[in-house]
């Protein structure tokens, strides 16, 4: 057989507790340490409508970005379905991608993965419903 390829720096690690807890990438204690300058995105699953409806809305998503490219260095996820969000930030962080590339996805409505969206663009710029 062929070596797969693998690459460690993007690695989910995911508590299944409730809320759920999910990781992916780079901290902003690794940035820091690094001299890494980056930018910070949150949004609350307070805000989600899909969150709210299903009465689970504790927790929020995190994106690091790189101050000046954009390119996502890091996400972090608490909250419903963590586990499975987490995947968008890996493929996104595994090939590249930006806040913005991100952001710009139409994500359907309503879902919890807005919750990603938003977080998105509160990186690059803001978000639409906080």
């Amino acid at each position: 057989g062929f070596a797969g390829h693998v690459n460690y720096d993007v690695i989910p690690g995911v508590i299944y507790t409730h809320p759920e807890v999910a990781t992916a990438g780079k901290s902003e204690e690794q940035l820091k340490d690094a001299g890494v300058a980056y930018n910070v995105g949150t949004f609350p699953f307070s805000a989600n409508s899909r969150a709210r409806c299903v009465n689970d809305s504790d927790g929020l998503v995190k994106i690091l970005s790189d101050k000046e490219t954009d390119r996502i260095l890091g996400v972090h996820v608490i909250g419903p379905n963590a586990g499975e969000m987490i995947m968008e930030g890996v493929i996104g962080m595994e090939y590249g991608a930006s806040s913005e590339d991100i952001a710009r996805t139409c994500h359907a409505h309503p879902t919890l993965s807005e919750a990603f969206k938003e977080a998105c663009m509160a990186t690059y710029s803001s978000p639409i419903h906080f």
